[in-house]
């Protein structure tokens, strides 16, 4: 068609995104948005988001998975993080948010053994949310559901999670400022 143009909308550099949003926030991106049925994962790349793997059936993300930019884990991956809320959001959306917590993990495959710690966050902006100010204080099935999800997207990638310990906001932000870059 004459006239027509495609537009090229630039993919953000989500490797760019600071750390540290202020004193007290960080910044998340969220990679696989609440109620999906497959892992998304940010490719550095490509510079876009790629099918990681689908979930068993009739599983789906509680909450918003992501990263914490900036950082670099044991696994060589960014600081992996759980965003709690309840809003509907997309891959690609980058919240500002406080921690809560970490979930300490231990993950062994055919590589061998490694820390794979799950940060736990929620948006700095969200209300709802507000009242949660540490993860240990989460119901004993939310904690243990959320082990049983851990568990459930790894069961088909010959992994083996060993959960070490859920931790407070303050073991959270340390992991994160140990695996800044």
């Amino acid at each position: 068609m004459a006239g027509l143009r495609w537009l090229h909308w630039p993919m953000t550099n989500f490797e760019k995104i600071p750390t540290w949003a202020d004193g007290k926030h960080i910044h998340a991106v969220v990679e696989t948005p609440r109620g999906s049925k497959a892992k998304i994962k940010f490719d550095p790349e490509l510079k876009t988001f790629t099918l990681s793997k689908p979930l068993l059936v009739g599983l789906a993300y509680p909450y918003d998975w992501g990263f914490v930019p900036g950082t670099k884990a044991e696994d060589g991956d960014p600081v992996d993080a759980l965003i709690i809320h309840k809003a509907a959001t997309f891959p690609g959306l980058v919240l500002t948010c406080r921690a809560i917590g970490v979930l300490e993990v231990e993950q062994s495959s055919k590589k061998g053994k490694e820390r794979n710690d799950r940060v736990f966050l929620v948006p700095a902006q969200s209300d709802f949310e507000a009242e949660i100010d540490d993860v240990r204080n989460l119901s004993k099935r939310t904690v243990g559901e959320l082990e049983k999800f851990f568990e459930a997207t790894d069961a088909l990638d010959d992994k083996r999670l060993k959960f070490l310990g859920w931790r407070g906001p303050k073991a959270a932000l340390n992991l994160i400022k140990k695996s800044a870059l």
